[in-house]
Parts: C-alpha cells; sequence; structure tokens
C-alpha cells in the first residue's frame, strides 16, 4: 500500500484565522436522542480555514469562483521543495536546487514546524512565481497562510498568480514531508459563490 501524508491542519475551533476573518464555529442543530436518529451540526466559517485553495474572485472582481474551477491542478504529480532558511520572502535561489524536470504542481515548505501565527509567515517572492509560471507549474502551495505577507495590500504574488493562471494552495503542513516527488490529491469543494474552498489535502508516495 502506498504511504500517504495528510498534509492539513485541524479544523475546530482552535483553527487560526486571518485577523478579523470569520472563525469557525459549530452547533448541534439535530440532536440524537428518543425523537431524532441522528446528529446533525450547523458549522460557520471562512472557506479560508484550514488548508484551502484561493480561487481567482478571491483577488480579482471578475474572477472565478471555487466551483467553476477545473481540478487537473489539485491532483496529479508534484514536487516539495524545502526552504526552511529563506528568510521573510522565498526567492528564486532558495528553490534553484530543486527546478530540474519539475512536475506541474509545487508545494513549498517554509518551516520546520508548521504555524498558525497569521500575522507574521513566509511569503512567496512575485518573481519566484513568474519563474515557476515558465517551468509549465499549474499550482503552487505553501506551509503558511498566504503567498504574500500579512501586511500586503497590493498582493503581488497574488496578482502573478492571476496573470498566469496559477492556482495556489496555503496553509499546508508539510513538517514530516521530505522533499521529493509525490501524488498530490486536494481538491476544492463546488463552492459556486465562494472566493476560496477549504481541502482536504494529502501526498501520496509514487
Amino acid at each position: 500500500m502506498k504511504k500517504i501524508w495528510d498534509i492539513s491542519p485541524p479544523v475546530d475551533e482552535h483553527a487560526a484565522v486571518f485577523p478579523g476573518d470569520t472563525a469557525y464555529s459549530q452547533r448541534l442543530h439535530f440532536a440524537l436522542g428518543p425523537d431524532c436518529p441522528v446528529n446533525v451540526n450547523a458549522i460557520t466559517l471562512s472557506p479560508h480555514t484550514g488548508a484551502h485553495a484561493d480561487a481567482p474572485l478571491h483577488y480579482a472582481a471578475d474572477g472565478a469562483a471555487a466551483g467553476a474551477l477545473d481540478l487537473h491542478p489539485y491532483l496529479g504529480p508534484c514536487r516539495v521543495i524545502h526552504c526552511l532558511d529563506c528568510g521573510p520572502l522565498v526567492q528564486i535561489h532558495h528553490i534553484a536546487h530543486a527546478l530540474e524536470n519539475l512536475p506541474e504542481r509545487v508545494l513549498i515548505r517554509t518551516a520546520r514546524v508548521a504555524s498558525q501565527d497569521w500575522a507574521s509567515f513566509k511569503a512567496l517572492a512575485p518573481d519566484t512565481i513568474a519563474l515557476l509560471a515558465t517551468k509549465n507549474v499549474v499550482l503552487i502551495g505553501i506551509d503558511t497562510p498566504s503567498v504574500d505577507p500579512s501586511t500586503s495590500q497590493a498582493l503581488p504574488s497574488h496578482q502573478q498568480l492571476l496573470r498566469h493562471r496559477l492556482r495556489v494552495l496555503e496553509n499546508l503542513v508539510l513538517d514530516d514531508v521530505p522533499e521529493g516527488d509525490y501524488e498530490l490529491i486536494a481538491l476544492p469543494l463546488k463552492l459556486m459563490q465562494a472566493d476560496a474552498s477549504p481541502v482536504r489535502a494529502i501526498l501520496r508516495e509514487l
């Protein structure tokens, strides 16, 4: 049996969200008992909770919503690249050692232990995204809440994703994943009006 790495953080009331975003909450709507055969919960959460796929609607007024996204980028061969001591931005030279024969999907590990700190985290330099686009990459993932720094207003890295029609996964957990090639499975939900979607992201050995 092929080994599987679960690269999704837990989603519950302790899940971190961007300051001001909707925190996870849950309440029992139907309760199992003599008059009811099931438990049914109602949940409230931001679509950016946990491991998630940003849709272009998140950073472009006329962008596609999560439910309209082609699933191809979220399923298939990928490469995990380690950039553990790269400073605040992952620059081109931090990934240069792993660019030969790239698959279509790249996941970047920036931390030895994934953090839920949404105020200060490592992000991707726009030039790094532009370079990956020239390598026929269709999806980029990162183990931080965003490809742009938390203080960014212009979101230059998101705009590079938009310019090159790349898809993105954020807030992955890559702590136990060695550098190398895997199969990625991280399908967004068919949320037809949402600017992002939670995913259950896994890696499977090839």
